[in-house]
């Protein structure tokens, strides 16, 4: 008996397994360069607080006025898939981050250096290569559906 109840969990189990595939879009998994299993490598980019600090309020205004419409910029571009501030100070000095749909950190270095507060010294950044999920620039085609202003 012991051996038919694992028997039927196994098979249950595995029958989940296959049942996950059952709506496989290749197409859409191209679209997306995805491998077999729905992933695709991105570069995460850590901004920092960078080595100047802009006393003049209406420059650094100007600046983070920039930041964000590059921000905008790249992700039009789809270069860009995820971007968004930390609440809270930590103790790397982390301010925000993004995840960008490249496949090189050298891809990923030459747009942050787009960035006018990067320019400026305002932000310094670190990038790291990550593997994530091939649907992860889909979700911005929701974002202007749910935000009632932009930054």
């Amino acid at each position: 008996m012991k051996h038919l109840s694992f028997s039927l969990i196994l098979f249950f189990c595995a029958s989940l397994s296959f049942a996950q595939h059952k709506n496989f879009d290749k197409k859409l998994a191209d679209s997306l360069s995805a491998d077999k299993y729905g992933m695709r490598p991105y570069v995460i980019v850590m901004l920092k607080t960078g080595p100047n600090k802009i006393e003049d309020k209406q420059k650094m205004a100007s600046l983070m006025r920039g930041h964000l419409d590059n921000i905008g910029k790249l992700a039009k571009e789809g270069k860009l898939s995820v971007a968004g501030p930390f609440f809270d100070k930590n103790n790397r000095d982390y301010r925000g981050m993004f995840i960008f749909n490249v496949k090189t950190t050298e891809e990923a270095d030459a747009l942050v250096k787009s960035d006018p507060a990067v320019a400026a010294g305002v932000f310094s950044y670190e990038s790291f290569k990550w593997y994530g999920s091939a649907a992860l620039p889909m979700y911005l085609r929701y974002h202007d559906k749910i935000s009632q202003e932009n930054p």
